[in-house]
């Protein structure tokens, strides 16, 4: 209420001062040829009506801050409605006319002018005591003047205990050279920031692009590095979907930032037709890609979320992550190792699920190189015993999760993994349900990857070893590929293998002295070889293999050729001496020539 007089009063006021002003004007400030009766008539009309049009508008409601767009829209409404009401009586009142007609329409104009402007005045008294004092807080150079910085500027400027203060921003359009944000203006490009850095004593540079890549993140930390500045970032656009950047999201660049950031787009509906309601079964559910894929199929409510795993502790931290209790109770826990035929049988003649994620596997190359059997066993035998008990109880949908070392195998990994990628292939041929693959390569963050075993090797000091200087991987986030696995679900067909958009390589090396950089004191990169089966540089699609991106634009489909069961079977009773050509083998068998002698 205290509101709404406050500015109900104030209009009035300016209506005042503008009419009285403006009549003044039109007899050039012969303040006795004015009829003060007329004008003492038609003021507190002007006050009515700007009142009643302000409450019609929503002017007087309390709905808009001070000063916003929204809120100048409807004073625009309701000065225009109450100068055509002026305009209107002053027409029909008798003559002479209370004001020139001229007067209505000069003070309708700066009646705006004068209450926009106290509603200015105002908001700048209130951001100006919001606006942090800067003593304590953390001195910003932001890199962006788009949509990201406007929204952040905006939050730190408008909260008094914000950790950061923005002092200036850099961008590369010629355009904005002079643009301010709340007072903060453009001071160069990228190539201004060591100079900005310390005309403005800033102590850290926030990169306010939220949909930066990884080679213009990659180019910014380089450059700041350079200015001896500690770098900032916004999160991906699709973490902010919904919500507005402010100065909570600021964060530390990540390895995710650096090696790139893939705008992954979910056809939710298509999604939601085969896992909503139905029966999910998730072998490996303790694993990386395990664990965060149930997490996001748990959002798509499935009647029941059947997680399998060898590892206790496994199904312990996935239940968990999802629950937020891990009683290790639930029917939907099921501890069973995937070599157990016997047990993967009855578990799925149990529980009957309609859909099948596995992702159950041996992956560390060098000891599948040393321990073939068992890379065979785990990888082939057991995910061929897993095809078979689907297909035993009518699973719809059969997802396989393999890796970019089956294209163009050449370790004991890519073997094992490119023949099971045949064996679902094969029973996609025989089998009503859906069985199909996804291919993709390295997952950030990963038990075991590069990068975690780099971040161990750091933290005990060095040194940092990597193979070759000049290898290449290509990399993924848990998140990312998980969403583009469930994707691939929905819109894979029968026997192919659906390759993951993963960005472009990155020179392994050149991780290492990013992780190096940032290190606390001085460590070493020692450079050990290749080891055996291991490629210097992966590729997603092996050679004959023709790629299509029919339906998703980041799922490239391929066709797998089928493998008969029978032949893997048959080669189960081999020595380990030659299990490894066998599996090489089999990954030719009735592809590129005759077959050895299975």
């Amino acid at each position: 209420m205290q509101r709404f007089a406050f500015q109900a009063g104030v209009d009035a006021l300016a209506w005042w001062l503008a009419i009285s002003f403006a009549t003044a004007v039109r007899y050039d400030f012969a303040l006795g040829r004015i009829d003060y009766a007329g004008l003492v008539a038609i003021l507190p009309l002007a006050a009515i009506a700007q009142t009643m049009a302000g409450m019609a508008f929503g002017l007087y409601a309390g709905r808009w801050r001070f000063g916003s767009f929204d809120e100048v829209a409807a004073l625009v409404r309701a000065a225009a409605f109450t100068t055509l009401l002026l305009l209107a009586v002053d027409a029909v009142a008798t003559d002479p006319r209370m004001v020139p007609v001229s007067a209505v329409l000069a003070g309708g104009v700066t009646g705006f002018a004068l209450m926009g402007g106290v509603r200015y005045l105002f908001r700048l008294g209130l951001e100006a005591r919001r606006r942090p004092s800067g003593e304590d807080a953390e001195r910003l150079l932001l890199f962006g003047a788009g949509d990201g910085a406007v929204q952040v500027v905006r939050a730190m400027l408008s909260n008094p205990q914000s950790a950061y203060l923005p002092v200036a921003l850099l961008d590369d359009d010629p355009r904005k050279k002079n643009l301010q944000i709340m007072g903060v203006r453009v001071v160069g490009t990228r190539d201004q920031i060591e100079s900005a850095a310390r005309r403005y004593a800033v102590d850290a540079l926030l990169i306010a692009i939220p949909s930066a890549d990884a080679s213009l993140i990659s180019d910014i930390s380089a450059r700041a590095t350079n200015a001896g500045l500690p770098v900032r970032v916004l999160p991906p656009v699709r973490e902010l979907i919904g919500t507005r950047a402010g100065d909570s999201d600021i964060r530390e660049v990540t390895e995710a930032d650096l090696l790139g950031r893939h705008r992954v787009e979910t056809d939710v509906e298509s999604i939601a037709r085969y896992v909503t309601g139905r029966r999910v079964v998730v072998t490996g559910a303790g694993g990386s890609i395990g664990s965060e894929l149930c997490r996001q199929l748990y959002r798509f409510g499935p009647a029941r979320l059947i997680m399998v795993d060898r590892d206790e502790s496994a199904l312990h931290g996935v239940q968990l992550s999802i629950d937020g209790r891990a009683l290790l109770d639930s029917p939907d826990l099921i501890l069973l190792d995937l070599r157990d035929r016997d047990g993967i049988f009855r578990m799925m003649e149990v529980e009957r699920p309609e859909v099948v994620f596995h992702t159950a596997a041996l992956k560390h190359l060098p000891l599948l190189e040393r321990h073939p059997n068992e890379a065979f066993r785990t990888n082939v035998i057991g995910t061929l015993d897993l095809l078979e008990a689907s297909a035993a109880s009518g699973v719809e949908r059969f997802v396989n999760i393999s890796t970019d070392k089956a294209a163009d195998p050449c370790s004991v990994l890519g073997y094992s993994k490119r023949i099971t990628e045949r064996l679902t292939a094969h029973f996609s041929h025989c089998e009503a349900g859906t069985y199909l693959s996804v291919r993709f390569g390295n997952v950030l963050g990963s038990r075991g990857s590069v990068l975690t075993s780099m971040h161990a090797q750091i933290a005990l000091g060095g040194p940092v070893t990597v193979t070759d200087p000049d290898v290449t991987r290509y990399f993924i986030t848990v998140e990312e590929a998980v969403e583009l696995v469930i994707q691939a679900g929905a819109i894979g067909r029968d026997g192919e293998v659906l390759v993951l958009e993963m960005g472009q390589p990155v020179r392994i090396a050149d991780l290492a002295e990013r992780l190096v950089s940032s290190a606390s004191r001085p460590i070493d990169i020692v450079y050990t070889g290749l080891r055996p089966g291991e490629k210097a540089h992966e590729v997603l699609i092996g050679r004959g293999e023709v790629e299509a991106r029919p339906i998703h634009p980041m799922i490239s489909h391929v066709d797998a050729p089928p493998l008969d069961p029978h032949v893997v079977r048959a080669a189960d009773a081999r020595s380990p001496e030659g299990l490894v050509e066998l599996m090489r083998s089999l990954c030719l068998l009735g592809v590129h020539g005759p077959a050895l002698d299975a």
